[in-house]
């Protein structure tokens, strides 16, 4: 089960935080603008959403109350700036968190994409080590990531985080094969004998 129930927009506010803790540690924490902005991106956000200042600051709110999230104010501070607090609350290492920033920001992965999608975050040594951290995260008391079921035709399974609603629905249906009505038949039937007449016809004209 889910640690904080997060719901969309707290996971994408909390997956910016992390990200931008750990990509761009000089300009964190963050101010409501930028964390509006960073949660907003075009690219590395699956899907890109739309929030505004109000929405940033209840799943802050939120997120505060979970432990999670931290706001900062006072002298030192000019305008109140914003803090994921997720990785002391679970003690959470560096590779830990630039997964779950990934799966936060994005739909679930494969631990390729997760590879390739934490190399601002963490260097991962290799794919065996992307799976190590899977592994961990997933075998804890209460687990943070689950692994779903592989699709047809996929050589890796994808995985998701566990802080919130965001395991999708998966079913895999075979496309269903088209009939072969005794009017599509005939319709195919006709095509053929008009293609060969056509070819006979060619090949009278050239002497064949």
């Amino acid at each position: 089960m889910p640690h904080f129930d997060l719901n969309a927009i707290e996971q994408r506010v909390l997956g910016a935080l992390i990200e931008k803790e750990m990509a761009t540690p000089e300009y964190y924490p963050l101010s409501l603008n930028a964390l509006v902005n960073a949660s907003n991106q075009k690219n590395n956000r699956e899907p890109v959403m739309q929030l505004v200042e109000a929405d940033v600051l209840n799943a802050i709110e939120i997120m505060r109350h979970k432990g999670v999230a931290y706001e900062h104010s006072g002298r030192e501070h000019r305008v109140p700036k914003y803090s994921q607090g997720l990785g002391q609350k679970l003690n959470l290492g560096n590779k830990d968190l630039a997964i779950l920033s990934v799966l936060l920001c994005r739909r679930p992965q494969t631990p390729g994409e997760l590879r390739g999608r934490t190399q601002s975050l963490y260097q991962f040594e290799d794919l065996d080590a992307v799976l190590s951290t899977l592994s961990r995260l997933s075998s804890k008391e209460e687990p943070l990531v689950q692994e779903l079921p592989k699709a047809p035709g996929t050589k890796e399974a994808r995985w998701t985080h566990l802080l919130g609603d965001s395991i999708p629905e998966v079913t895999f249906q075979e496309a269903p094969t088209r009939q072969a009505t005794p009017s599509r038949i005939d319709e195919l039937e006709a095509r053929v004998k008009t293609l060969e007449d056509f070819v006979d016809r060619l090949k009278s004209q050239l002497g064949l």
